[in-house]
């Protein structure tokens, strides 16, 4: 499995890193070497980091807890949104609200709001309203929508992030350290390791790269999931059979 693994990492660039320049010295561990001022990534590294994240999030959704998945670059945007979804977990992929995770509350309730506007759209309440304040309303759900939508299956602080190059995303990272949250990221050599609990050393900017090692992660989520629902049917059956009536034989 690790074999075939690494021929889909190597064949997604994910073991290209960016130009020596640029690099972080906390990184040297996952280096493997240095060609045409480029780093290389050690493959063996994003396994390793790849399969223990995959171990992480499937117990993880398992326990019935939430995943946020975040990636609001350009080329991680889409994959973000299309596994997020895919898995049934939340996701943000324009970008990160300051407070998403620090005032909650505030965050849930202009999700309340984004309800509140979908419902005035849908309904004939729209018509009584004067053009101008149709518009303002129109822009008004259209950017709550594109920074909301993705979190309004998250009722509660997830247990843990997953998150595409830390550096980009380095506000929802300090607000999960600062509540103890977990996080997971896809990290690249200008990366600070010692920011993140578990770390995949790989390409962060690649389409392909994010699109693998994202859909790797959600499938594992996905079969967490499936594992909590297993454990819940026959939890449900063993409650209707506890229930029965017994005979006791004359």
């Amino acid at each position: 499995m690790a074999t075939v693994l690494v021929k889909d990492l190597i064949e997604a660039g994910v073991h290209f890193g960016h130009r020596a320049s640029r690099w972080n010295p906390k990184m040297r561990p996952y280096i493997h070497a240095r060609r045409n001022l480029i780093h290389i990534i050690d493959v063996r590294e994003t396994v390793r980091g790849l399969l223990r994240a995959r171990k992480y999030l499937q117990g993880v959704a398992a326990q019935g807890s939430l995943i946020l998945f975040v990636g609001t670059k350009r080329q991680a945007s889409d994959t973000i949104e299309q596994q997020g979804v895919r898995c049934g977990m939340p996701f943000v992929c324009d970008r990160w609200l300051g407070g998403a995770l620090t005032n909650f509350r505030t965050i849930r309730s202009r999700l309340g709001r984004l309800e509140e506007l979908e419902t005035i759209r849908s309904g004939t309440e729209l018509a009584t309203y004067s053009k101008k304040m149709q518009s303002s309303l129109a822009r008004e759900y259209r950017k709550m929508y594109r920074n909301l939508n993705g979190m309004r299956t998250m009722n509660r602080l997830p247990e843990c992030l997953v998150v595409i190059d830390p550096r980009k995303e380095k506000n929802a990272v300090k607000e999960a350290r600062k509540l103890g949250i977990t996080v997971v990221a896809l990290i690249d050599t200008d990366c600070d390791p010692d920011e993140i609990d578990l770390a995949i050393p790989g390409n962060d900017d690649s389409i392909r790269s994010i699109e693998l090692i994202v859909q790797i992660l959600a499938d594992a989520v996905i079969a967490g999931r499936n594992e909590a629902g297993e454990v819940q049917q026959e939890r449900a059956e063993g409650a209707e059979t506890a229930a029965q009536p017994t005979f006791a034989s004359s």
